[in-house]
Order: structure tokens, then C-alpha cells, then sequence
């Protein structure tokens, strides 16, 4: 059965963006589908933490604000990564390949912090029943924003404009 821990849900993620960077630095690949599923992933994935997840973390004594804060801002470095991966025209070129290596270096940046921060503190901190509602919040707003293609350029553009 599927879990609805929102500790695991979010770690499924994160594996699934690991993957889908790794297809994009493969030229066995296809690089452009790829980027259009991670796109997809990272967008959905983040606003749907800052809408359901983050704002009920903050309400924990035990749980660090400024990490939340921090997280709220690496998706911010992370969706300009991921602008500027989107407006490269040639998929495999050399600046597709610097700015992939710049989306994977803000991308794993916060993934590895997030993991070893805010979701270890939320494991701890938060009993099970809540985790689990959590998770059902944060998979409704995440396939609500999936389903409205939310990685598409122009979102991904006015996110990042703000």
C-alpha cells in the first residue's frame, strides 16, 4: 500500500528528481523529455510543500523556523536553475551542460539539507497521525499543480519573476 507519511512521500520525490537528473546528464537518454518530467516534479513538489507542509512545520516548538525559511528559499534557487535549464535551445550542448550542472548543484544542495534538517526534525517531532494527514494535503496540492502543467515555461517564468 502506498505510504501517506509525508516524510516518505517527500524522500519518493527527491529519489524521483535524483533519477530524472541523472537521465539529463545521460546521452543515452531522452535529455528533453527528461527535463520536461523533472520540471514538472520540481515545481509541483516544492509549491506543494510551501502550501501544505512548511506553514504546519512552523507550528512545532522542535522544529527550526529557519529552516523552513531556508527551504522556502532554496526552491526559489532551485526553480531559477531550472528557468534558465528551460530557455537553453540545444538540449546537449555545452551551455545545456552548464546550467544542468548548476540545476543539479542547487537541486541536491537542498535535497541532501532538507533530508538531513527539516525531515529527520519533522520524523522526530511530529506524531504519525499528523504526518499522515500532512501527506494527504501535500498529495491532493501536488497532482492538483501536476495536472495544471506547472512546469511548463511560462509558469516556471512567473514563479521565478515572482
Amino acid at each position: 500500500m502506498a505510504t501517506h507519511d509525508v516524510v516518505e512521500l517527500i524522500l519518493e520525490d527527491h529519489r524521483t528528481m535524483e533519477d530524472l537528473l541523472r537521465r539529463m546528464r545521460s546521452i543515452e537518454a531522452d535529455r528533453a523529455k527528461a527535463l520536461r518530467e523533472f520540471s514538472r516534479l520540481l515545481i509541483a513538489h516544492g509549491e506543494a510543500e510551501e502550501a501544505q507542509v512548511y506553514p504546519a512545520l512552523k507550528r512545532y516548538k522542535k522544529i527550526d523556523d529557519e529552516e523552513v525559511e531556508h527551504g522556502s528559499e532554496e526552491h526559489t534557487e532551485g526553480n531559477k536553475a531550472l528557468l534558465a535549464l528551460l530557455e537553453v535551445d540545444d538540449v546537449g550542448g555545452d551551455e545545456w551542460d552548464e546550467k544542468l550542472e548548476n540545476l543539479v548543484e542547487a537541486v541536491s544542495h537542498h535535497l541532501d539539507e532538507e533530508e538531513r534538517t527539516l525531515l529527520n526534525e519533522t520524523r522526530r517531532n511530529v506524531p504519525d497521525e499528523r504526518r499522515a494527514e500532512l501527506g494527504e494535503a501535500f498529495r491532493r496540492e501536488r497532482a492538483d499543480l501536476l495536472a495544471s502543467d506547472c512546469g511548463a515555461l511560462e509558469n516556471v517564468r512567473r514563479l521565478v519573476k515572482g
